[in-house]
């Protein structure tokens, strides 16, 4: 069966129009002469309407046939070829990173489209997204000449882009990398000789080129991340025509066999196989001191793609969450435990039917809530001239990147597990689609950096940068918005619950500072604390929803034909807080207790 690609633009416009302050992105002078806020109904619509007609046929393909590897080349299925197509060509991809290209759109306004279009097949979401951050990188940090060579063809789509850092000997260690850059004589090109692994788009037939970000060391460069730099390598070199010309001794020695996304071609780059792979250096060489520029430029890149992981966790739980919502109002079994003569009832009037259900759709609202904000962090930080907004933003995006990636994605296969679960044995089998959404989530919190290494990020940098004055501040605007807001009618509890949780989170942080003296004991509690972050700023974020809900309710009446949509964001807020929130109490009470069996155990209890 494909996978019944379900979801709405409801909550977007909400997010967009009703939360968060388009207004100020919108009159910055990259999008004053563009489109407004006025458009947004137009733009999600239409954005939903391609997903499911011409993105979501797709998806069984790309699940049922997927890649094939013939002869050094990967056969992509037809349909996969539409609807990236369809993609790039209606402005959705790298088109949007052309700072000369009017009919751009905001980040935020991007990303809660490609919520659909990746929802609608996660297989192919390498192909335009990659390439644009490949582009933002070369637009960034590349030479007047590399511009001019690349960005035309890597806007329009005709060419794709990749990241390639991972190595079959480095793994997540990427200072580890192997990869070679021999200078030529030529400034800024060298040969490439070296072995990348688990390249998204590596090799494909859908564009007429290939352009592979990669780091590499320089000869004479630092060890570690220190020594990288970063190079433009094509898979064709450019002609004087700017068309693909002579090969560039580029080999894919194959592509991995994957749980999920079986439709997008993951694979083994060898580089420089006959000595004669050209890179392109992005920025300058190591200095002296030997550090190169490349993991600086490539985090750019990775960080919007961390996020990426995020929305992409929301994007799938959404559409489970409504598939398991039109399959509980439809399915016939048992009887109401209110009134058991009334007869046979639909699924979703059992209480903990409706439990799971609320359990996906208040952590989906909390997902997008989280994704969106903090890329309207970015349009700030890339568009607004008001200095206090810029430093507001730094603040934002760097606490929220970690947990937005590591939190969303964890928690996106717990809310698909639920929504299997709602299916019973029926989801547990290929032919309803919540099978294969389980199988795709699987990746996104490895993907980018593991949900590990997010937390060492969140606890071992973040929380202490600058003495610790980036992650107070971040967690003041929580501190600040519970405090506000009390004493608000009808709110009283939750605020109540939320201000008790504040505190005990405050004592997880006083404990973690003190197990910092301690080696071993930070890494071994990093994720709990970054689940736990997560679950206190989402509260927050739910609740500010909810507050705005609940003035629309008072305005509009409960006849009025929005009113369930409100209800539901006010449920959600109250659902989380009162059921979610309070799970931060475990981890204090694990944080006192102080265990360190997993330190002191010797390895080999595990081969017994």
């Amino acid at each position: 069966m494909a996978s019944n690609f379900m979801n709405n633009s409801r909550d977007q416009k909400f997010i967009l129009k009703e939360w968060l302050d388009m207004d100020k992105i919108f009159s910055t002078e990259r999008f004053k002469d563009g489109y407004s806020v006025d458009d947004l109904d137009f733009i999600l619509d239409n954005a939903l309407k391609g997903a499911k007609e011409v993105v979501a046929p797709s998806c069984a393909n790309s699940d049922e046939i997927g890649c094939k590897f013939e002869n050094g080349k990967v056969i992509t299925p037809d349909s996969s070829k539409t609807a990236y197509n369809f993609i790039v060509e209606n402005g959705f991809a790298a088109t949007n990173m052309d700072p000369n290209d009017e009919s751009a759109l905001p980040l935020s306004v991007v990303w809660a489209l490609n919520e659909y279009f990746i929802g609608a097949n996660p297989s192919i979401q390498t192909m335009w997204l990659a390439n644009s951050g490949a582009a933002g990188l070369i637009r960034d940090f590349g030479s007047e000449e590399l511009k001019k060579t690349y960005l035309p063809n890597m806007y329009s789509g005709k060419w794709a882009g990749t990241m390639d850092l991972t190595e079959p000997q480095a793994g997540s260690d990427v200072g580890d990398s192997t990869t070679r850059a021999i200078p030529t004589g030529e400034p800024g090109v060298y040969l490439i000789k070296g072995t990348k692994c688990f390249i998204s788009g590596g090799e494909q037939d859908i564009t007429e080129n290939i352009i592979h970000l990669t780091l590499a060391r320089i000869e004479g460069a630092a060890p570690g991340t220190r020594g990288l730099s970063l190079f433009v390598v094509p898979k064709y070199l450019p002609d004087a025509n700017g068309n693909p010309g002579e090969w560039n001794d580029i080999n894919c020695a194959g592509i991995e066999h994957k749980l999920g996304h079986k439709g997008s071609p993951t694979c083994v780059i060898n580089f420089g196989e006959e000595g004669k792979c050209k890179g392109f250096l992005l920025g300058n060489p190591p200095g002296e001191d030997g550090v190169g520029q490349g993991m600086a430029q490539m985090f750019k890149m990775m960080n919007e793609e961390r996020l990426m992981s995020g929305m992409s966790g929301c994007a799938l739980a959404a559409s489970a969450y409504y598939n398991a919502v039109q399959y509980c109002n439809e399915r016939i079994q048992g009887r109401p435990t209110t009134n058991p003569k009334a007869g046979r009832c639909q699924i979703i009037k059992h209480e903990d039917v409706k439990r799971m259900l609320m359990f996906q759709k208040a952590h989906i609202e909390a997902f997008r809530a989280m994704v969106l904000q903090t890329f309207w962090w970015v349009d700030i930080e890339n568009n607004s001239a008001d200095p206090e907004l810029h430093k507001q933003a730094r603040v934002f995006l760097e606490v929220n990147t970690p947990i937005v990636k590591a939190y969303c994605s964890d928690m996106a296969e717990q809310c698909i597990s639920e929504a299997l679960q709602c299916y019973g044995g029926y989801g547990f089998s290929e032919e309803y689609p919540i099978a294969e959404i389980y199988r795709n989530v699987r990746i996104y919190s490895i993907w980018e950096g593991t949900n590990y290494i997010q937390s060492l990020d969140l606890v071992g940098r973040k929380m202490t940068m600058k003495k610790g004055e980036i992650f107070a501040a971040w967690l003041q605007h929580i501190r600040d918005f519970i405090t506000s807001n009390a004493n608000t009618s009808g709110f009283e509890q939750e605020f109540g619950i939320m201000a008790d949780y504040m505190g005990k989170y405050d004592e997880i942080l006083k404990t973690l500072k003190e197990l910092f003296t301690t080696a071993g004991m930070p890494q071994l509690y990093a994720t709990r604390v970054l689940h736990a972050t997560g679950k206190l700023w989402a509260g927050k974020l739910l609740l500010e929803m909810a507050l705005i809900a609940q003035q629309k309710i008072d305005e509009l009446g409960s006849e009025h034909f929005d009113y369930a949509f409100y209800a539901g964001k006010v449920a959600s807020a109250r659902f989380f807080v009162k059921n979610i929130v309070p799970e931060i109490a475990s981890l204090l009470e694990i944080l006192n207790i102080g265990d360190t069996t997993v330190l002191d155990l010797p390895e080999e209890i595990f081969f017994v």
